[in-house]
């Protein structure tokens, strides 16, 4: 085992409680204290609003880290400067506790410091294991998701109570301080570390690959590639358009993902055309990068799920019944305590079990699993809010199922895609994969967004109504199909898909 793992697992487990220490008392604190100019029956939309735009921030901003560390600074140097900026993001929200401009650009500069680094941690400590001992890197991920979820349930714990006791100066300024925490154990650890360099400009990167095919010629035939891959950036300039209408995050957003979309379909189509003006190896890891795309896009509906329990699920358990002393968001401890559970519960027991019983667990059959009982969670909740609907006093503790049932898909998805990405992802473009891993939650969110955003429209409201249902137990049920269906997809994909290995060689 590198020992200079546990320098990166301590500054882990420390910027998750700076995180989710600040995170996860967002909701609560915008609905009673910063968005008090508005109406009050506003707030709880409004709030969500914010919440996931800045949970589109954190998961966008990994596209320039991932650049940035892959091309210009590597990886140690884009963390520990992106880690200083992060600081003073959570110093605004200590600052700014009533100012509506400061608190959102300190939200602005935690979006940008905890994204830059998201991808990199993770593909850094990669980095620390080559082919002579790559089978405990398994060990060091599942390692590495457990200090996570142990810095995240102290953080969802405590940070509700001293908000409540202490306000939100203290509450906002403790993440703060183990944030600064966490940067300095970083550092100290600099001369310890495997520093893989940044890449130098590759005339065969994946860009450029892409670019050769989709604009090769060939005699006779026609360039049906360049046709869809041209679709998709109009229909980005058309969303950026929008912008008026739908607001700046949503069309930009869309924009993207409509880019990578069709960008990446017209270059699947076209790929073999680029063969010859660049070897044959870098066709086949473009090849790779486009199959792993769409394993990440298939992901998707599993982080829309997901990240609503910090704003959706706030939202319900405000209104259910509990002990004065409870807060709904300590409800959220839950959660990363049964990932500390859960982990070695299916290392020890369950993996093994299925083993003798003759099905491997592989990365991506786990995957499979983790969105299915996603799916699950959200029809449990959405029976929870047709009972609440109905007028019965529904105890707090009804939501402790949906909760395991969520975590449960949670590491099934989560562990192993940060495994599969690793592994996956080609030498020079380590970072880069991993932050299109994090962009994957970026889009779960704006699906979010958007589906709100249809909510408020009067036609689709008239339509709820027509099915009986309240707006949220509606979006609830339709949540739970959107990720039940990407789960059938993802399982039909993941029986053709051909593992790789990109470890780093001794």
């Amino acid at each position: 085992m590198p020992k200079q793992i546990p320098y990166i697992i301590a500054n882990e487990g420390c910027e998750r409680f700076s995180f989710y220490g600040m995170r996860n008392i967002l909701t609560p604190f915008l609905i009673s204290t910063l968005l008090l100019f508005l109406p009050q029956a506003e707030r709880a939309g409004e709030a969500k609003h914010v919440f996931h735009t800045f949970v589109i921030g954190v998961y966008f901003f990994p596209l320039l880290g991932g650049w940035l560390a892959d091309r210009l600074f590597g990886k140690y140097n884009t963390i520990f400067w992106m880690s200083m900026i992060y600081v003073a993001g959570h110093a605004c929200l200590a600052i700014f506790e009533n100012n509506l401009q400061g608190f959102y650009t300190g939200l602005f500069l935690i979006a940008f410091g905890s994204g830059g680094i998201k991808p990199l941690v993770v593909s850094f400590m990669g980095d620390q294991f080559d082919q002579t001992n790559k089978k405990r890197a398994k060990v060091v991920f599942d390692a590495f998701y457990w200090i996570i979820n142990f810095g995240s349930f102290f953080a969802s714990l405590l940070m509700p109570i001293f908000l409540r006791d202490f306000g939100p100066a203290v509450a906002f300024g403790i993440p703060g301080v183990l944030m600064a925490i966490a940067t300095l154990v970083f550092w100290m650890g600099n001369k310890k570390y495997v520093h893989v360099p940044p890449a130098p400009a590759d005339p065969h990167s994946v860009l450029r690959v892409a670019r050769t095919a989709l604009l090769a010629r060939q005699p006779g035939q026609s360039r049906p590639g360049l046709t869809v891959a041209v679709m998709g950036a109009a229909g980005a300039v058309a969303s950026l358009c929008m912008t008026p209408l739908w607001g700046f995050v949503i069309a930009a957003c869309l924009a993207v993902v409509l880019l990578l979309a069709f960008g990446g379909m017209g270059t699947a189509m076209q790929l073999e055309r680029a063969r010859g003006a660049h070897p044959d190896e870098t066709i086949e890891g473009v090849r790779a990068v486009l199959r792993i795309l769409i394993v990440f896009s298939l992901v998707t509906p599993f982080w829309s799920l997901f990240d609503q329990k910090a704003s959706t699920w706030i939202v319900q358990a405000n209104d259910m019944s509990k002990p004065d002393w409870f807060l709904p968001a300590q409800m959220q401890a839950l959660n990363p305590m049964l990932v500390m559970l859960l982990i070695p519960f299916n290392n020890l027991l369950l993996y093994p079990m299925l083993r003798r019983l003759g099905w491997e667990p592989t990365t991506l059959r786990r995957m499979t699993g983790g969105i299915a009982f996603s799916s699950l969670a959200w029809l449990v909740i959405g029976a929870i809010q047709l009972q609440m609907d109905g007028g019965t006093a529904t105890s707090i503790a009804w939501q402790i199922l949906p909760y395991t049932l969520l975590t449960f898909g949670e590491v099934l998805v989560s562990t192993s895609g940060l495994e599969f990405a690793y592994s996956q992802a080609p030498a020079s473009m380590k970072g880069t994969i991993m932050s299109l891993w994090s962009l994957a939650v970026t889009i779960g969110s704006l699906w979010v967004l958007i589906v709100n955003a249809g909510v408020k429209n009067d036609g689709i409201t008239a339509m709820i109504a027509t099915t009986g249902l309240s707006p949220i137990a509606f979006q609830m049920f339709f949540f739970a199909a959107f990720a039940l269906a990407a789960s059938a997809l993802f399982g039909w994909y993941a029986r053709s898909y051909r593992m790789v290995d990109h470890y780093r060689k001794a």
